[in-house]
């Protein structure tokens, strides 16, 4: 009778580990394949005023209109852009290792 108990004890709680993992989540298993949003399990740490001024500096830098057409950012560089005679250096310098590394990233 202890280990019929025990066994279900076991598989009760191994049951309960996933529905308990998605406590924290706003995505539900729901009934079948499907999925629900749950908006109010999600907490932001973002006030207000945050979020307004993210949304003030992506319309005046122009990623705002990328990202309602669904168009990727263009990530900004920290680096100063190279001149054509540096991009050209860099090429003959190459040793040949990372060459034939460039090549076959450029041939499939």
């Amino acid at each position: 009778m202890t280990r019929k108990f025990c066994t279900l004890l076991i598989l009760a709680g191994l049951t309960a580990v996933p529905a308990l993992s998605q406590a924290n989540s706003i995505w539900h298993d729901g009934p079948g394949e499907s999925v629900r949003y749950v908006p109010e399990h999600w907490s932001s740490t973002k006030t207000r005023a945050d979020v307004l001024a993210e949304l003030d500096a992506a319309k005046a830098d122009g990623t705002l209109s990328l990202i309602q057409r669904g168009l990727p950012v263009p990530v900004k560089s920290t680096e100063a852009p190279k001149t054509r005679q540096q991009v050209i250096d860099e090429l003959h310098n190459e040793s040949p290792q990372a060459r034939s590394a460039r090549a076959e990233l450029l041939r499939n």
